[in-house]
């Protein structure tokens, strides 16, 4: 619930940020992209510290301090009066929203049997999806309907109600952390989460270009109301195809089931290229369902496999770490791009990203049988 009620908040204000500061601050392309992705540096710049804080400190105590400041975070939207003041806002969140995620994967992970790693975090992924279906289509239908400020009271109702649900939950190793574990490069990025991070933040900077840019996008189209019904289209494939996908991991590898969600992450950014109907749109969100959601959680059980028990914290930093860099980079990037191309054209060349992605991860499988 704590998991869902995080990712809802991210999820509301991610897809509309860039159109809000274009629209309250006359903000150009590019700025609109980064004080979107500005909540991904904050988020990037917890990451350099958020494993070890999270093994060191205690996971229950980390998630409960990152909480209040969500809330503090959430609140400030309702009062940022400049680009730049909105802009440190999301610095702010993103910082929070790092540190929570941390903590609280890292204590569903400790509670999951090694043997059903990937199945587990299927089940946890679940919670983001819902995130991800309810959350953007809530959002759209708020500011359509109303107003940013309405969007933001509610943005800010959701965090309170996650801190209240944190004070419930208890860590089965204590609150006390690990005090011998020092900060050092391998709490930043952990060497063996490396490969796979970096198969991540290639994917991750090819979502950007939908989670940032489909709203904009859908009004350039007149593709509105398939972009509402986008994300509910992806947690509705995810929520039939996650927990057998976490069985096929567990028992045969990664390697099918990474295939599996490559092939449709592709498939789904050639549609949106082409789309002209609604139902193509969400037809991509099937697809990215079937794509982003199968490759996030088997990237989370791959990284988790890869470090001692008491190393949780930082394997899961290592590798979102990796995918804030790029969502981060990819507004940033991606509205330059736009700058000379248009959204189909955006997106013909993310699909190409995702075989570049598709290529280096076999690679590194190559080279691990070594």
């Amino acid at each position: 619930m704590v998991n869902f009620l995080f990712f809802l908040v991210f999820y509301y204000l991610i897809t509309v940020m860039a159109l809000y500061a274009v629209r309250e601050f006359a903000a150009s392309d590019l700025a609109g992209g980064f004080a979107s992705s500005s909540f991904v540096v904050g988020a990037t710049i917890a990451r350099l510290f958020a494993g070890y804080v999270v093994d060191r400190f205690g996971r229950r105590r980390i998630l409960l301090i990152s909480a209040v400041l969500a809330v503090l975070a959430s609140s400030l939207y309702l009062v940022a009066d400049s680009l730049v003041f909105l802009i440190a806002v999301r610095m702010l969140h993103g910082l929070a929203f790092s540190l929570a995620s941390t903590s609280v994967m890292a204590l569903v992970q400790s509670v999951i049997p090694a043997v059903r790693r990937a199945e587990g975090t299927g089940y946890l992924a679940l919670t983001t999806t819902l995130a991800a279906a309810v959350g953007p289509a809530l959002a759209l239908l708020l500011v359509d309907a109303y107003n940013y400020d309405v969007l933001f009271w509610v943005a800010l109702a959701t965090s309170v109600v996650s801190l209240l649900v944190a004070l419930f939950l208890r860590d089965p190793a204590g609150d006390g952390g690990n005090t011998s574990i020092r900060w050092s490069l391998k709490t930043v990025a952990h060497p063996a989460v490396f490969p796979i991070a970096m198969f991540m933040l290639i994917i991750a900077l090819c979502y950007a270009g939908v989670l940032t840019y489909i709203n904009p996008y859908a009004e350039e189209r007149g593709l509105i109301t398939g972009a509402a019904f986008f994300f509910i289209a992806y947690a509705a494939a995810m929520l039939l195809t996650r927990p057998f996908l976490g069985r096929i991991q567990d028992r045969h590898g990664p390697t099918p089931v990474v295939v599996f969600g490559l092939i449709w992450m592709a498939v789904a950014l050639v549609i949106l290229a082409v789309a002209e109907t609604d139902w193509l749109v969400i037809l991509a969100g099937v697809c990215t369902g079937l794509g982003y959601g199968t490759l996030m959680p088997a990237a989370q059980a791959m990284s988790v496999r890869a470090v001692a028990p008491h190393q949780l914290g930082t394997a899961l930093s290592t590798l979102f770490l990796f995918v804030d860099l790029g969502f981060g980079l990819g507004p940033i990037l991606l509205g330059v791009v736009l700058g000379w191309v248009g959204y189909g054209t955006l997106y013909l060349i993310l699909s190409g990203g995702v075989v570049v992605a598709g290529c280096y991860y076999l690679a590194i499988r190559l080279w691990a049988r070594r």
